[in-house]
């Protein structure tokens, strides 16, 4: 057999392609960044194409670095970024327009106009989901309705329906010369429009938002068998694609949250925590989504709930990328350590409005509490602390929701790279923070599904053996501080509500 497994983990600023042997240890990758789209505030693009030509690119790049061939890779995997939306023509692989990203917010009259028609009901009933920009058939009936060839070919069944998933799979499998047009149930489960009890499209939730079934793919399970690499295509070869998960389901595999009442908080674009609920499905009162956590081949679907923050590392981007205040991401450590603390400076980094646990479009970014005293460290430590308290409303709606209270936090993604910030984590939450050796666990996820399903791996226990912690971060902060600076940081959250108009 072969002696390693390779993951595609496409998210949402890069696309990076990792490399894992039997131990669950990193021994190659590559990654790229592809461009974001802003044509209008609120919008976020990205161009299907050039995901897919950095695709191809850090595949071969990883393998050749690695100096590894496609008869290496016993099986393959895909993780992705969710929610965000491709459709494209099955005749000729071009898509209609660029994908609409997940933190696009164009969609907020379509959501409202949901809620107040009773059909947001429908769609957590049956969901899981409250109606929001943030998921996928908002921004399929969005294009199918400005889009005046399109209606008539996602009847006919020419035009298809993707998140990105679908897309590099159809691509990586042929594209059209017989690429396969499948997804698995945990992106299906951030539509809108699958049913959580029968894993299929639900015709009634597909009613709501005008969409054909003809343009929508096929589900299974996320580890099972969904074809070979196109031999011409970017691995060189033929390789089993044997797992796809959507990024954060993915995570709660690497992280091997197996049991119901583990969780997993990912920090990347923005921050994700997940709750496996085992085989019940648990509807929040507090603001939580209900999803599908993973589905290995024929067992049964276990089931989670899921706090998203849709700005988090996207808000150190920013800094960078709009304000000039760093030139790299890991500067915002250096600069924010330059003081002690904030000063009474809160930033709330609602570009998209509010998502878990508040669910507020109508909220925009503020930044309170500003004096001339103030500097460009006070910020990047506000920033710092922003990515924080958003996970802490999660954690404590988490806490509400299922009764569980979180002995330890297990973390991974980009962001833990910052120590600063993982120990201003454990001072916000007040429990330990702990951080595996393999924090890219996006990529693991992914890689262990394929490898399950090519008998790379034996199961899930096997998996589990796998995982080390690299490092943990204790509570520093009393009782008092923690509740005083949690108090302000809802004063600046009711700041930001209000700001748009929608409905």
């Amino acid at each position: 057999m072969a002696d390693f497994v390779g993951a595609v983990d496409q998210g949402t600023t890069s696309t990076r392609f990792m490399i894992f042997d039997h131990g669950g240890n990193e021994v190659g990758r590559h990654q790229l960044e592809h461009q974001q789209i802003l044509p209008r505030p609120g919008w976020v693009e990205h161009n299907p194409v050039e995901i897919w030509e950095r695709t191809r690119t850090v595949i071969a790049a990883a393998l050749n670095a690695a100096g590894l061939a496609p008869r290496d890779l016993a099986a393959l995997g895909i993780a992705n970024q969710r929610e965000t939306t491709v459709v494209w023509n099955r005749r000729t692989g071009v898509p209609y327009a660029n994908a609409i990203v997940w933190q696009d917010t164009r969609t907020d009259r379509i959501a409202a106009a949901l809620e107040k028609s009773g059909g947001g009901e429908v769609i957590r009933r049956k969901a899981g989901l409250p109606p929001a920009t943030y998921f996928s058939a908002g921004k399929l009936q969005w294009l199918l309705e400005n889009d005046g060839r399109l209606r008539a070919d996602a009847e006919r069944g020419e035009a298809l329906f993707g998140t990105i998933d679908c897309w590099l799979l159809w691509n990586m499998t042929g594209g059209t010369a017989g690429g396969v047009h499948l997804t698995d149930v945990t992106n299906a489960s951030r539509t809108m429009l699958m049913n959580l009890r029968t894993l299929d499209w639900d015709d009634e939730l597909c009613a709501l938002f005008g969409v054909p079934r003809a343009m929508l793919p096929r589900i299974v399970p996320s580890a099972s068998d969904f074809g070979v690499t196109a031999p011409l295509g970017p691995v060189g070869g033929e390789v089993p694609i044997g797992g796809v998960l959507g990024d954060q389901q993915a995570a709660t595999m690497g992280q091997v949250c197996f049991a119901p009442g583990e969780a997993k908080n990912t920090y990347g674009t923005g921050n994700f925590l997940v709750l496996n609920t085992g085989a019940s499905i648990h509807e929040s009162g507090s603001g939580l989504l209900t999803t599908v956590a993973y589905q290995l081949g024929a067992q049964p679907p276990v089931y989670g709930l899921e706090g998203s923050v849709a700005v988090t590392g996207a808000a150190v981007q920013w800094l960078r990328d709009q304000l000039g205040i760093i030139s790299g991401a890991a500067q915002s450590e250096g600069l924010a350590r330059q003081v002690d603390d904030t000063a009474g400076l809160y930033f709330v980094p609602a570009f998209s409005g509010l998502f878990a646990p508040y669910w507020r479009a109508d909220a925009r970014g503020a930044i309170v509490g500003l004096s001339r005293f103030h500097t460009n460290a006070h910020l990047a430590r506000a920033t710092l602390e922003a990515i924080c308290y958003q996970s802490r409303d999660v954690v404590d709606a988490m806490a509400t929701d299922s009764g569980v209270t979180l002995d330890v936090l297990k973390v991974d993604g980009g962001v833990t790279a910052n120590d600063l910030c993982m120990q201003l984590q454990a001072d916000i939450l007040g429990v330990p923070v702990s951080r595996p050796v393999v924090a890219e666990t996006t990529a693991l996820g992914a890689a262990y599904a394929a490898g399950l399903t090519a008998g790379f791996w034996r199961d899930t226990a096997e998996l589990r053996a796998n995982w080390h912690e690299s490092r943990r971060w204790e509570p520093t902060w009393s009782e008092d501080r923690r509740a005083a600076g949690y108090a302000g940081w809802k004063k600046a959250i009711n700041r930001t509500l209000d700001w748009v108009d929608v409905g």
